[in-house]
């Protein structure tokens, strides 16, 4: 009875989650595409849209997976209390965990797949968005920020300018700067080529070294080539372009070390790599929020009701999600906690529904007005 129970349940929460997702995807894409419809010209420009919007589409899958989650259950229990099921169940002394159970699998197993989906799919779909919208449609956006090639680093006391190259073949047109304790300029190298030799050892060609003395005075010399201590391995220049989101977590973790390294900011790639589970496995506790609302006593207009509730629960995760994010890049809030902070408080949303219908939380009630005396 148990098992019949529960994969009744867990079917009629996943045709829930399918259609609502369609539903939800297809207005995505529509509105979109009325959108930006003026800027798809050109010759070839129907199968260019039909090739981007379904890169689009499986993006979209994504970022509103969890929504979806969200609303299929609180439209599921309420179509089941709409029915009198949940009244035929209680009739049968089956608790509300023969309705949480089943949601919860199953919201468990699609975010896992969500996370799967995103890390093997989505990356991928992400950078072919951008490619057919800068290259075939010519619109830039963002693009220059995410894909302009890093030139200035640091590491220690070494400032690092380097015009053109790759840490893997080297690069060109290079110049090094030694700072003091002080923030004063010791050395200057100047060289036409920076190759990567064992460790922290560089090979330059073509060189010009300037050192400065601390009473003023400078020297000049030159070499064909010769080798330094750089203090600074290879691999700490694997600077890649292209945005954090579009990256797979072997790149994720590479550049944050490369990052972090050189010198420059990291916090945008720290916060993609939580975020590659920390998003997804919100769906989890906020389908337990909407079950948990579902099942209030006496709560009318069943279905309507489960789908406005979820959407406001959906617009304030995401605008907590878009205020966690501007308070990590202007270094006020740490990474790990942004991305967990939304799952988190819907978590302890989860559980005080849970303790509050177990009789464990106990709200005060509100005082009878005189007029209802």
């Amino acid at each position: 009875m148990r098992g019949t129970l529960f994969r009744y349940v867990a079917r009629l929460y996943a045709r829930f989650a399918v259609g609502i997702l369609a539903a939800l995807l297809t207005v995505f894409l529509v509105v979109d595409f009325v959108d930006r419809s003026r800027a798809y010209t050109g010759e070839g420009w129907v199968l260019a849209v039909l090739e981007l919007y379904w890169n689009k589409a499986l993006v979209t899958t994504q970022l509103l997976g969890p929504a979806a989650l969200l609303l299929a259950a609180g439209a599921a229990v309420s179509t089941l209390r709409k029915r009198g099921e949940v009244t035929a169940l209680r009739a049968l002394t089956f608790g509300p965990a023969s309705l949480y159970l089943p949601v919860g699998a199953v919201a468990l197993a699609a975010c896992l797949g969500l996370i799967a989906f995103d890390e093997w799919v989505v990356a991928q779909a992400s950078r072919r968005v951008d490619e057919i919208t800068t290259q075939r449609f010519n619109r830039w956006g963002d693009w220059r920020l995410y894909y302009t090639p890093k030139q200035w680093f640091r590491r220690g006391e070494h400032v690092f300018f380097l015009r053109s190259g790759s840490a893997e073949e080297g690069f060109r047109d290079v110049a090094i700067l030694t700072l003091t304790a002080d923030f004063k300029l010791a050395r200057r190298l100047d060289a036409d080529t920076m190759v990567p030799l064992e460790g922290n050892r560089w090979r330059l060609t073509g060189v010009v070294e300037r050192s400065f003395s601390p009473e003023g005075r400078t020297a000049v010399s030159a070499a064909p080539e010769a080798d330094y201590d750089l203090g600074v391995p290879a691999r700490s220049f694997l600077i890649r372009p292209g945005r954090p989101e579009q990256m797979r977590l072997p790149e994720l973790r590479e550049q944050i070390f490369a990052r972090t390294e050189v010198g420059l900011d990291s916090r945008q790639y720290e916060l993609a790599l939580y975020n590659r589970f920390a998003y997804p496995m919100a769906g989890l506790p906020a389908a337990l929020v909407a079950v948990g609302l579902a099942l209030r006593p006496n709560r009318k207009g069943h279905l309507t009701v489960a789908i406005v509730e979820g959407l406001l629960i959906a617009m304030a995760m995401w605008g907590l999600i878009v205020v966690s994010k501007t308070l990590v890049t202007t270094e006020r809030m740490a990474p790990g906690l942004a991305a967990w902070l939304p799952s988190g408080m819907l978590v302890v949303v989860a559980a005080g529904l849970w303790l509050r219908r177990e009789g464990w939380l106990l709200l005060p009630r509100r005082s009878a007005s005189p007029l209802a005396r």
